[in-house]
């Protein structure tokens, strides 16, 4: 994302971690992986048979036909009847697809209006392996906003026996992927705003700021219509509950990592009572006051280059230096170097101050990637941005071709601003340059505009948040990182204490989210509940 005109990044690591080899070996693999996650949504869900668990199957009367004339791909009049039973009793056909079986599912544009307009979801399971253990289904989001749940089935990582017992179902949210989709920009538009300059430092440039976001919140009301309005977590969490109810299970089910968690919590905040067994790895606080979050996952990302660059010099021959602090001041003039002339690739293509930020940060969220910082900082010294192109390019899923494999660079801000609205004013900004800065010298210049996010956007939330104490829910397990950079650390401690029933499981290491890190004690705590329902004792540190 630019992220001067989002709110902070909030995603997965372990995507990255697998394709970075490939990409910096020049097999492609960003572009193959990609090209596996462009499917183009179905008009709405086929005709088939699906369980409900709450309550008698009501006669269907036809609804009044929508008007769809100018409306985006992927709306509809939904299934036959009224009210939101018409959702929760629809009949469901998961079709064997690669990777698992597939299926559409329609689910109200407005929840306040369920007999008004219908969109789709796109959700895939791969069904328990030992059907006489099974004991429900297992939902999944890796995270965003603008993550892929279907993506994550391959690689979240879940061992055999928790295979064994769950259907493990993935889904693209509402707006997300695949399901009727957010759609702002075109391609090269997408392209001009990703790469624009991250550091406005004159009254110029922050003018161009304030121009390009205003042209990129009309393009999503231009070219997403009324799902601008309806892409809320509270409406995502009221989805889940419809295939939950549609996939036969009397309660949720449900592993969230990073934005995930925030999912999972607005959940139980909605329906305490129908929590099952929940993991929420990489925690927000879904009460956290929005400048706080900017300011900490700003100085996250400072701690994690301070880490990474400590490894980089005992490794020997880092090319930012030969102490932390060297690196950190060769990196800062890196980026003034960048800002004043961008770099040049073989394919022709300018690496930019924004793209050249992009292409650092990506490898900060998994120790495993640090190398290929090194790598990336090496060939850019030298005068070549071709590889921090390429990491920039994973994480808002370009392909060779200047395309989008799917919408994620564009989705963030509708979702993020209608959870937490926000008008900071560029004179705030300004005035909170000092304590970014301060705090994090490298990124604090960008940080600093991580606030203006949702400033002027256009649309006002329907939906109120709920109580995430969620009085009444079961053990519901929540994961920190200690020095996690994208959803720092405490985050997870204040989560765990709002939630009535959270218990704090905390790895300390680096990188982004815990589970299938290499942390035995950490994998053992989740899949022993995951398979007995049994959490770990509050406080367990692993």
């Amino acid at each position: 994302m630019n992220f001067q005109r989002r709110p902070p990044p909030r995603r997965l690591s372990v995507a990255p971690a697998l394709v970075m080899a490939l990409v910096l070996a020049g097999c492609g693999g960003a572009s193959d992986i990609a090209d596996r996650s462009t499917s183009t949504p179905t008009s709405g869900p086929s005709s088939g048979s699906s369980p409900s668990v709450d309550g008698p199957i009501e006669t269907a009367d036809p609804t009044t036909p929508n008007d769809l004339s100018g409306l985006p791909k992927g709306f509809g009049d939904g299934p036959a009847g009224s009210g939101l039973s018409r959702f929760t009793q629809q009949n469901v056909d998961w079709t064997t697809c690669e990777g698992g079986e597939c299926a559409d599912v329609w689910v109200p544009l407005d929840y306040g209006d369920p007999d008004g307009l219908a969109i789709t979801l796109k959700a895939q399971r791969q069904v328990a392996t030992d059907p006489s253990k099974r004991r429900g289904s297992l939902l999944i989001n890796p995270g965003g906003p603008g993550e892929s749940g279907i993506d994550f089935l391959g690689f979240i990582g879940l061992p055999p026996s928790v295979r064994a017992q769950y259907d493990v179902v993935g889904f693209d949210p509402r707006g997300i992927g695949r399901s009727t989709p957010i759609d702002c920009l075109s391609d090269s538009d997408l392209d001009a705003y990703l790469a624009a300059d991250p550091t406005p430092d004159n009254t110029a440039e922050i003018t161009g700021l304030r121009e390009d976001f205003a042209a990129y919140a009309q393009g999503c009301q231009d070219r997403s219509g009324p799902l601008i309005q309806h892409v809320s977590t509270v409406e995502v969490a009221r989805d889940m509950d419809v295939m939950r109810q549609l996939l036969g299970d009397k309660r949720l089910n449900f592993f969230g990592a990073s934005y995930g968690t925030y999912i999972g919590a607005t959940y139980a905040g909605l329906f305490p009572g129908k929590v099952g067994r929940m993991v929420l790895d990489g925690a927000i606080d879904p009460q956290a006051d929005p400048h706080q979050v900017a300011l900490d996952q700003t100085v996250g990302f400072e701690k994690a280059l301070d880490n990474y660059l400590q490894y980089c010099v005992s490794k020997g021959g880092c090319p930012l230096g030969d102490s932390v602090q060297a690196g950190k001041d060769r990196l800062i003039q890196f980026f003034k170097d960048v800002d004043a002339q961008p770099l040049p690739t073989t394919s022709g293509r300018e690496v930019t101050e924004g793209i050249a930020f992009l292409g650092v940060i990506v490898p900060l969220y998994s120790k495993d990637s640090w190398q290929y910082l090194s790598q990336a900082m090496q060939q850019a010294l030298d005068g070549n941005g071709d590889i921090l192109a390429a990491l920039s390019d994973i994480y808002t899923k370009r392909k060779p071709d200047g395309s989008y494999a799917e919408n994620s660079s564009e989705a963030g801000v509708p979702v993020n601003c209608l959870d937490h609205p926000q008008n900071v004013s560029v004179d705030q900004i300004l005035a909170n340059r000092q304590e970014f800065v301060d705090k994090a010298p490298v990124f604090g210049g960008v940080g600093m505009w991580f606030d203006y996010g949702c400033s002027n956007w256009p649309v006002t939330p329907t939906e109120q948040q709920p109580d995430f104490t969620a009085k009444g829910a079961a053990p519901i397990v929540v994961v920190g990182t200690t020095r996690d950079p994208a959803t720092p650390y405490q985050q997870a401690v204040r989560l765990a204490k709002e939630l009535d029933s959270g218990v704090l499981l905390s790895r300390d290491g680096d990188g982004h989210t815990a589970y299938n890190t290499g942390n035995t004690c950490i994998d053992e705590a989740i899949n022993r509940y995951l398979l007995t329902g049994t959490p770990p004792k509050d406080g367990t540190a692993c």
